[in-house]
């Protein structure tokens, strides 16, 4: 199997905002489709701080990730958080997610990023497993810490 990733742009809208609502809604995160809109839409046309690449045919994509850059100087330069990935639950395993998790740093390695991080759910065994199986690693000094404002 090989999954397409398209880089999305603002005319992808439309068909991202269903998916993305879908994943808030599994997680249980509230959002209204005004704040995911201007969440995503920035992306979408093209700031540097983030991407969203869809999964599978660009008219009907069965998934998404979103990601955001940064800079590390212990990691070298550009890294990356994958913030989400989403793939609609009739579709999944099937290995799509570990397709895209395998195809995402190829891709992005050649643009210069040097590390690619994810944040797992601490009691998510599974999920825990297919980012293993693609070569994420638990940082074992370092845990991510958050401040909101």
């Amino acid at each position: 199997m090989s999954v397409s990733l398209t880089l999305a742009r603002p005319e992808h809208l439309p068909v991202l905002l269903p998916l993305v609502a879908d994943m808030h809604a599994h997680l249980g995160l509230q959002m209204t489709e005004e704040a995911r809109r201007a969440a995503l839409l920035p992306l979408l046309e093209g700031v540097p701080q983030g991407a969203v690449y869809l999964i599978g045919p660009a008219r009907a994509p069965i998934g998404y990730a979103v990601l955001a850059f940064g800079w590390s100087i212990e990691l070298g330069g550009m890294d990356g958080y994958l913030d989400e990935l989403y793939v609609r639950p009739a579709v999944r395993g099937r290995g799509i997610a570990t397709e895209v998790l395998l195809e995402l740093p190829r891709a992005l390695a050649g643009a210069g990023l040097k590390a690619l991080h994810v944040e797992v759910d601490r009691e998510d065994a599974q999920t825990q497993r297919i980012y293993r199986k693609t070569g994420f690693r638990p940082r074992e000094r370092f845990m991510l810490m958050t401040r909101t404002f």
